[in-house]
């Protein structure tokens, strides 16, 4: 199976740990955000994947290089000209997949979430894509109906609100995981630009059924800033 694991990110909130490294190689407890990600997607069975890179590519460019090394499938989609962001750099990489369910995953994401779990539930439920979640504190989120089907967006600081379709009630709060499951279908929906997935995901509610997942349980940070990163470290050293 297939994933695209996003990689070119500035990393800007970790501040001085990512003066001279991209936030895809800081160290977690003796490996890079990276190879945790390859990781965790090859152990569920992920093994073709596609990273993208921009941000101090060279050295991510090296990093690919050593874990392939390690016997690990990866492929590199190049972004040093311009960040595509999510939609622009996954559109960019559409000659990769294949006809199956393909994975998406931020290398700044640490959880022990089952990715084997939520692609059975995606096949499941056979809605173009399907989303991770988790009750959590922050301020933008998803809302979803009893089902879990999205309906819209929602930004507590800013009080903007983003409704797709009809339905405006009875909508609950839902944080996203960055991690999610697409069909390959999307790619008709989609062309060349810089643009986020979840600016298309909310685009394509109103017409097209998009679920999410649910992982209350377990660990997930994302370690995109200090006290995230050593909270991860504390956790993965514990185990």
């Amino acid at each position: 199976m297939k994933a695209m694991i996003f990689s070119a990110g500035l990393g800007k909130r970790l501040g001085k740990i990512t003066e001279n490294i991209p936030k895809a190689l800081i160290d977690i407890n003796g490996k890079t955000a990276l190879q945790r990600a390859v990781e965790k997607c090859t152990l569920h069975g992920f093994n073709e994947i596609i990273i993208n890179v921009h941000h101090f590519a060279g050295m991510v460019e090296n990093e690919a290089e050593r874990l392939r090394q390690l016997g690990y499938t990866i492929t590199v989609s190049d972004e040093r000209n311009i960040l595509l962001e999510t939609g622009g750099g996954l559109f960019k990489a559409r000659y990769f997949f294949d006809q199956n369910p393909f994975l998406l995953y931020n290398t700044d994401i640490i959880t022990d979430l089952d990715l084997t779990a939520l692609l059975g539930f995606h096949k499941k439920n056979r809605g173009l894509a399907t989303l991770a979640v988790r009750n959590r504190p922050g301020n933008r989120f998803f809302l979803v109906d009893g089902k879990g089907v999205l309906h819209g967006w929602y930004n507590k600081a800013t009080g903007e609100q983003i409704i797709s379709g009809r339905l405006t009630e009875g909508l609950t709060e839902i944080a996203f995981s960055g991690i999610h499951i697409v069909n390959p279908e999307i790619f008709s929906y989609m062309e060349e630009g810089i643009f986020s997935l979840t600016k298309l995901y909310l685009q394509l509610a109103s017409d097209h059924k998009i679920f999410t997942f649910r992982h209350d349980g377990g660990y997930w940070y994302d370690v995109g800033t200090p006290e995230s990163l050593e909270k991860a470290r504390k956790v993965l050293k514990s185990r």
